[in-house]
């Protein structure tokens, strides 16, 4: 026998006896695979068992929105609360449910709250179901990892969401996307979604590979290029999963330019995706006369520079007491009252953790010697958020990449003049030229906010004037009446699957 014909032999045996080894694995991972599609198939079939008792109890289809901080008084919760109040309006015959993780509080309480809140009141109640583990969401479960902790969790308590309710259509009002294969396969319900940030972006992923530091990315990982490395193909594995998960979605609203461009990169539904811009409650602000400005001395020491937005790290508020800092240290004259401008910080906590980081803020503002010039206030009612608009004369905006920006909206057609971060929704699509002028200034880190609230305290009542009459106008395409006709004509596919 040649060398060459028992070399062949001595392959022929190893072949033979890595599938002789292979094949148990094959046996085994076929059988698991078929015991999966077994029990994928009966928990569907158990579920739909449970839908059909509903049904004969209730007599009528049901919808169910996926907001487990329905309770928290941000901007998602506005969404929220209008896009029931235009459902129940338009489908009389149908019932709706609230998955929400608010507990130690009452359905009658959260109404009450969305009334106080956002000025919203339902036609006719609504059911609400309490979720008992909501911490599998919270991010400070996960101080690693935590997107896909997070994802992992929001799973889970899908699950107990659904088996606690079963809907004909689900709705994920919070993006929480990879509850959507749940109820989708598993509860074998349609299921729709309304995006207000994307989990993860491409912007995401640049800053890490730039190496950039920002909350979302430590500065032990910034300034280590294997852990940037690593973090970068972890965003990516997720940016797949969350793509697959997204795509399950029948019908997918999104609140802005700029997070249609990243919900189409990532989910590519461009046929199920839309623009629905979140609902402001203009009108409420629009109806409250704009007053000119007096150049007294009593009007410039009630210059007020005030922010809305919920105390979360992305809001950035740490760069707005920063740049209020300089904006006090710059010398000079003071056409505008800049030495007598005081900060007001307007914004809900949702838990321990919010209410940690305003009391790292007020340090922060203590640190600076700013403390006597710096006001917060938390959870406040509708009126007084008015009343704090109204009388201000600077609205600031300072979150990169914000999704939208209903508290620019809001500053704007209450007549403040606003500044805004330059980059995401304000950019693309709040503050931008109308009638041919500006509506509002634009900046990015703390010396140019500090020199555009300078310029802005400086300008002419006039001039000021000018500009919050076009920012007041440019603001209609953004209010309540807008959202329902644009959210109830998105919604009409999939409300059309309800059998009655």
């Amino acid at each position: 026998m040649s060398g060459h014909d028992h070399l062949s032999l001595c392959l022929c045996d190893l072949i033979r006896l890595l599938w002789s080894l292979m094949l148990p694995c094959l046996y085994l991972s076929l059988v698991l695979t078929v015991l999966l599609f077994l029990l994928v198939m009966a928990v569907r079939t158990w579920l739909q068992m449970k839908r059909k008792a509903r049904r004969a109890q209730d007599g009528c289809p049901s919808v169910a929105f996926f907001h487990p901080y329905c309770n928290a008084g941000g901007g998602g919760e506005r969404v929220l609360w209008c896009a029931l109040r235009a459902l129940q309006n338009r489908y009389r015959d149908i019932s709706f449910v609230v998955y929400t993780g608010d507990q130690g509080v009452t359905a009658e309480q959260i109404l009450d709250g969305a009334r106080r809140r956002f000025n919203i009141r339902l036609p006719r109640p609504v059911k609400f179901v309490f979720l008992k583990h909501r911490l599998l969401v919270e991010a400070s479960v996960y101080p690693h990892f935590t997107l896909l902790g997070q994802s992992i969790g929001s799973v889970f308590l899908g699950w107990e969401a659904l088996t606690e309710f079963v809907p004909d259509l689900y709705v994920d009002s919070m993006g929480y996307a990879f509850t959507l294969p749940v109820f989708r396969y598993l509860g074998g319900c349609h299921v729709g979604s309304y995006v207000h940030y994307p989990t993860i972006s491409t912007d995401m992923l640049s800053v890490v590979r730039q190496r950039n530091p920002r909350f979302n990315n430590a500065d032990y990982i910034s300034s280590n290029p294997v852990l940037s490395a690593i973090k970068v193909i972890y965003y990516c594995a997720f940016a797949l999963l969350y793509g697959l998960a997204g795509s399950c979605s029948d019908v997918v609203m999104v609140n802005s330019t700029w997070t249609l461009g990243h919900i189409l990169a990532l989910w590519r539904a461009p046929n199920r995706t839309s623009v629905v811009y979140p609902p402001c409650d203009v009108q409420s602000f629009l109806d409250i006369p704009l007053k000119g400005e007096e150049e007294d001395e009593e009007d410039r020491k009630r210059r007020s520079v005030v922010s809305v937005g919920q105390f979360r790290p992305e809001k950035d508020h740490r760069l707005q007491i920063r740049a209020f800092r300089k904006l006090l240290d710059k010398k000079g004259a003071d056409p505008g009252g800049r030495e007598s401008a005081r900060l007001v910080l307007i914004g809900g906590c949702r838990n321990q953790e919010d209410e940690d980081r305003v009391l790292m803020l007020r340090g922060l503002c203590q640190e600076l010697g700013v403390a006597d010039r710096v006001e917060f206030k938390l959870n406040i009612p509708f009126e007084e958020l008015k009343k704090e608009l109204t009388d201000a004369t600077v609205g600031l905006h300072t979150m990169w990449n914000e999704h939208f920006g209903i508290g620019v909206v809001e500053c704007m057609a209450a007549g403040t003049v606003i500044l805004a971060h330059k980059s995401g929704g304000p950019k693309l699509d709040i503050v931008v030229p109308y009638e041919g002028g500006p509506t509002g200034f634009l900046a990015d880190e703390e010396d140019s906010y500090a020199d555009a609230m300078e310029r802005i305290l400086s300008m002419t009542p006039a001039a000021r004037l000018e500009i919050r009459r076009r920012a007041r106008a440019s603001v209609a395409r953004f209010s309540d009446q807008e959202f329902e006709a644009s959210f109830l004509s998105a919604m009409e596919p999939l409300m059309g699957t309800l059998e009655r």
